[in-house]
């Protein structure tokens, strides 16, 4: 192995490193947080009315507050039936407060329970949606239906993708409100609120709808690589927010609460976004309205709120006004198809792609399609390494032929070097003199390993943020590809009957599973298509080198792994069948005996 090859293989090292040390900075192991600040139960905070008199400027940013008195005991409830949804709605304000998602366990147990995405006020962690109205002019908060409202259904049964359900509440001034709620087949609700003015006189008075979150959620992740936190597009461009961005909002001072208001013309929507799920509002797409972000800190509530303009109801006459909440699963053609089909300006960037956008999501559209294909997300990641070492097989090409040249060069090299001496100037111009001469470029080798760095990041992303690879299994013991291999050497993968070591314990990174070990292995066997350096410091860096590696990925995501396996081995057989076509024979056999021999010399 010549010098240039050395530097090469160095960089390698070197570049990967980073990749792996990036990673462990950024990306630490996952811990469940547990919220603090979370209670058994809380009520409906109250902030100070709008004036009745107040005009109709100041009536278009305001946001109702001031409930109707709830009634005594719990309120009934509408049940949601839907293929991919279960859950209720509340009559106590018309709440979409109870929801899970059919399709999604929380963990791969037999007996796990579905994910609750929302869950109604008084329970840990609540999480709903509000809609109602602001009153204005002659109209007080009394008139118009608040959180606590307690509404009439209209007709019986549930809501499904078939049946609407409607809910319906009067005032004493002439007024009726009616609210019908649509589903549709996978997680999108529509929200139409209607207002019917009998009473003689116009009235004034503004639609909103918000979604309000007690506490931070208990499985907050807090990683780099994902946006967990409100989320906000205002037609023009993409704002994403934490939990601790809202409670460092300025303080606003009529309602008491930080608040950051944006008017946004049209393509608008506001809502919170999980790992894998989200809550989304969002208004007609050529609608104006007002995205408001808000913290309370007296009942440690988060919103997102979507405040619609003022609107005139002359006697004799109603309005209506329609808003959309997704509540679901962040599936990949799930959330495209509402871009597309409905028009919900770029809703699949809800997605966190990430700073490799331009790679992420062309990489996942391939791998969808690919699991469409095969039917199995560790075999589409082995084809997806596959199609991808072939898009870059000509830089591979390039790389590998001038590395059999270089080997060819080894002699005159030598020769080069005897005849330079001590002179590294003199050498270094007569083997640059060689290089030209010969048609060898001895850097060409590091465009490849530059190149795998930004598809490792983009590929890592997109097996930690994609729901589709959340519990996707591959073979035998791999369920999870989104999860380390569970398998660990100190069992004997699963043969002893004692459990491995939880991933907070400092022993979990000895307890080293399948997928790890024969990642390790084939780095190993990587290095043996060239013999072992002489130098002393190379040699000892590239014989430690696969088994830091094994041990530096036992963490990482299984699916992860198995590409990286895939492209080592992939690598090697390259190599190895482009070396042979330039005439250079590796003795891989001969370089891993030879090693063992040299190894058993130094310790003699």
């Amino acid at each position: 192995m010549n010098n240039e090859d050395n530097k090469n293989l160095i960089l390698a090292t070197v570049l990967s490193g980073l990749v792996i040390l990036v990673w462990m900075v950024f990306f630490p192991p996952q811990e469940q947080v547990v919220d603090p600040n979370a209670t058994e139960a809380s009520g409906e905070s109250l902030l100070p009315p709008v004036a009745t008199e107040a005009p109709v400027t100041p009536l278009a940013t305001a946001t109702p507050t001031a409930p109707s008195t709830p009634s005594e005991g719990p309120a009934p409830r509408v049940k949601i039936d839907t293929p991919r949804l279960g859950g209720s709605i509340s009559l106590q304000g018309g709440r979409i407060d109870d929801l899970v998602l059919r399709g999604y366990k929380e963990d791969l147990s037999d007996d796990s329970p579905n994910v609750t995405l929302l869950r109604p006020e008084g329970q840990v962690g609540a999480y709903y949606s509000v809609f109602g109205w602001v009153p204005g002019g002659d109209l007080g908060f009394e008139d118009v239906p608040g959180p606590n409202t307690v509404w009439q259904q209209v007709g019986e049964g549930s809501l499904s993708p078939e049946t609407p359900v409607v809910l319906a509440w009067s005032n004493t001034k002439g007024q009726t409100f009616n609210r019908t709620y649509s589903v549709d087949e996978d997680f999108l609700f529509t929200v139409e609120q209607t207002v019917e003015n009998t009473s003689g006189a116009d009235i004034r008075l503004a639609p909103y709808s918000e979604i309000v979150r007690v506490g931070e959620p208990t499985d907050l992740k807090g990683f780099f690589v994902i946006q967990e936190g409100p989320i906000r597009q205002t037609g023009e461009e993409m704002n994403e927010f934490s939990y601790d961005d809202l409670t460092d909002l300025d303080s606003d001072p009529l309602w008491g609460a930080s608040t950051e208001v944006v008017e946004v013309q049209q393509n608008g929507w506001i809502g919170f976004t999980d790992h894998y799920w989200m809550t989304t509002l969002i208004p007609a797409k050529d609608q104006p309205f007002s995205s408001v972000l808000r913290y309370e800190a007296g009942g440690d509530r988060y919103k997102t709120i979507a405040r619609l303009g003022t609107v005139s109801v002359a006697s004799g006459s109603q309005q209506s006004v329609s808003t959309q909440l997704f509540a679901g699963a962040k599936e990949w053609e799930t959330i495209r198809n509402y871009e597309k089909e409905d028009g919900i300006y770029r809703f699949v960037d809800s997605i966190d792609w990430g700073w490799f956008f331009f790679l992420t999501k062309p990489i996942f559209s391939v791998l969808h399609k690919l699991n469409e294909l095969i039917g199995n997300m560790g075999w589409s990641i082995i084809a997806l390494t596959l199609l991808i070492k072939g898009i870059l097989f000509p830089l591979a090409y390039k790389s590998y032929v001038s590395m059999a040249k270089m080997k060819e060069l080894q002699p005159q090299m030598e020769k080069l070097k005897e005849k330079a001496g001590d002179d590294r100037q003199k050498l270094q111009q007569s083997m640059m003199e060689l290089y030209k001469k010969e048609k060898v470029n001895p850097a060409s080798g590091c465009l490849p390993i530059l190149l795998q760095i930004p598809i490792f990041f983009s590929l890592y992303k997109v097996i930690f943020v994609t729901i589709e690879l959340r519990h996707a299994p591959w073979i035998g013991w791999i369920k999870d590809l989104s999860a380390p291999d569970p398998s660990s050497i100190l069992n004997l993968f699963g043969l002893l009957p004692w459990s491995t070591p939880e991933p907070s314990s400092i022993f979990f990174i000895v307890s080293l599973g399948i997928l790890p070990i024969l990642l390790g292995i084939s780095m190993w066997l990587q290095q043996k298509l060239n013999p072992a350096p002489t130098d002393p410091t190379q040699k000892m860096i590239f014989a430690w080198m696969p088994w830091v590696f094994m041990f530096m990925l036992g963490s990482f995501a299984s699916g992860l792994v198995v590409y990286w396996i895939a492209n080592n081995v992939i690598t090697f057989t390259q190599q190895y069948l482009i070396m042979r076509s330039q005439g250079y024979k590796p003795d891989v056999l001969g370089n891993i005996f030879s090693g063992f021999k040299r190894g058993s010399k130094d310790k003699g």
